[in-house]
């Protein structure tokens, strides 16, 4: 099932964070404005999930568009992994 991923950048003294991460299945993905990944269950998605949690819970960055390339490219490196 293909899930688009939804996440909130927060501001905070060292710049802003990412967090929050959601996954919405969706028949039509947008990764023109968005993030779009395909999982084979909900327990992978849910792992995802956390491994994003994990891996952006201590980084900062110095604006909004900077955190969207950036997730955006660490789940298609993700996908591409797969």
């Amino acid at each position: 099932m293909i899930y688009q991923l939804g996440w909130a950048t927060l501001p905070g003294l060292r710049g802003l964070s990412v967090s929050e991460f959601r996954a919405t299945a969706t028949e039509t993905p947008d990764n023109e404005r968005g993030v779009a990944i395909e999982f084979s269950s909900t327990d992978e998605r849910d792992a995802f999930l956390r491994q994003l949690e994990e891996h952006f819970a201590a980084r900062r960055f110095t604006n909004s568009a900077d955190a969207f390339d950036t997730v955006k490219a660490y789940v298609i490196e993700h996908s591409a992994k797969d």
